[in-house]
């Protein structure tokens, strides 16, 4: 019997791990390195900066939140010289290496405060940019499938990345790198909502050429990773039921690929896409339930089954202490070396398992992120079959 090839993904894994022969050679061009910040000479300007602080009418709560929700998953929150002598800015949402790939896009369906349209945001200056001034919705719904959530609510969130920002920098091994990125990012935007009375319903079925090109993306250069249907939780109608929005890639195998070529990355991201012809399996998907996983789920790996009894994290009146995390976040490479006691460990492994406990938390007691059967994969040691897997399933 013959040996099944490999597939990519298994092809780009092995030839993207760390080891000392596969590390880049060399010193950076700091003078090549990619802008971080996408700008567009043309359209129409929402400030957003001066709805940071109090609501002095009532009609100004609407952009308040909407203020609040985009600076929290990815405004700019600190700045330090660097030693090139260049100012770096630093946003909530952490990225490897300060590179920071991904792009945040608004489409609104049309509502009395933020006309129709496709916006981006633009991190540098705290506003929105309305590029195009169509009517985009009907479109975004066909190429995810037609997902109830996106017929109940009047905005959507999508993330891209733009390869070169951190392929500079990483080269083939980027593509880790930027979905290691877009899940920091998703995981702001769900924090985020929850503070502005936003429930984001994430769909990771979609047609990726079809969201490229509603959004004027160089599918060579840059692509869309996650879309976000956004609810108004103060909206009746926009209170939604979870559902299931997840549809995995097909499988390639890595016949034709040059262990050596430079387009590794890019052959990657192509073989993750889902085509229009997904939407059977999609269907199939939208009918099942998320599951839920008991408190028991998880185990550690010392030998022992620890119990999960645990005291939730204090997140202080009104969530302060997670805006504070969120806005005091830093990287760092000064480790201690201490080892992590129990109980924190149990902590963060409750908070991250178990959404139902949420509400008594003051988080949304009913986000729409998946199922996590992938998540504890993942932490039991098993790997997926694709990069883009833990956002796609």
């Amino acid at each position: 019997m013959t040996e099944a090839s490999p597939s990519l993904a298994q092809h780009y894994h092995q030839r993207t791990k760390y080891f000392p022969d596969a590390l880049p050679q060399g010193t950076l061009n700091w003078a090549e390195q990619p802008e971080v910040y996408k700008t567009y000479p043309l359209g129409s300007r929402f400030d957003l900066q001066g709805n940071l602080g109090s609501v002095e009418q009532a009609s100004d709560h609407w952009w308040q939140r909407l203020s609040q929700f985009l600076f929290h998953s990815y405004g700019l929150t600190a700045k330090f010289t660097s030693s090139t002598g260049d100012t770096v800015y630093l946003r909530s949402a952490p990225s490897a290496g300060a590179l920071y790939p991904a792009e945040v896009y608004l489409i609104s369906r049309g509502t009395s405060q933020l006309p129709a349209g496709l916006y981006n945001y633009q991190v540098k200056t705290h506003s929105l940019v309305r590029f195009w001034d169509d009517h985009p919705w009907q479109r975004l719904q066909e190429a995810c499938f037609w997902p109830p959530a996106l017929e109940h609510t009047h905005l959507a969130v999508v993330t891209s990345v733009i390869f070169q920002r951190s392929a500079w920098r990483y080269q083939a091994r980027a593509y880790r790198r930027v979905c290691l990125d877009t899940g920091h990012l998703l995981g702001n935007i769900e924090l985020a909502a929850s503070l502005c009375d936003y429930r984001p319903h994430l769909i990771g079925g979609f047609v990726d050429d079809a969201v490229n090109d509603l959004l004027y993306l160089n599918g060579e250069k840059e692509g869309a990773i996650a879309i976000l249907a956004l609810a108004d939780l103060l909206q009746v109608e926009q209170n939604l039921p979870r559902g299931c929005t997840a549809l995995p890639s097909d499988l390639h195998p890595s016949d034709g690929v040059n262990p050596e070529d430079d387009g590794l990355l890019g052959a990657i991201h192509q073989a993750s896409k889902i085509t229009s012809q997904a939407d059977k399996s999609l269907e199939q998907a939208q009918t099942a339930k998320p599951r839920q996983l008991p408190s028991s789920q998880y185990g550690f790996p010392f030998g022992n089954n620890a119990s999960t009894a645990v005291t939730p994290i204090s997140w202080g009146d009104g969530l302060e202490h997670l805006t504070k995390a969120m806005l005091h976040r830093r990287s760092t490479r000064r480790y201690r070396g201490a080892a992590i006691s129990l109980d924190p460990l149990r902590q963060l492994l409750d908070f991250s398992y178990h959404p139902e406990l949420y509400g008594a938390q003051g988080f949304d007691s009913q986000p729409d992120y998946f199922d996590l059967s992938p998540v504890q994969a993942l932490a039991a040691g098993v790997t997926p079959s694709l990069p883009r897997a833990a956002l796609r399933a």
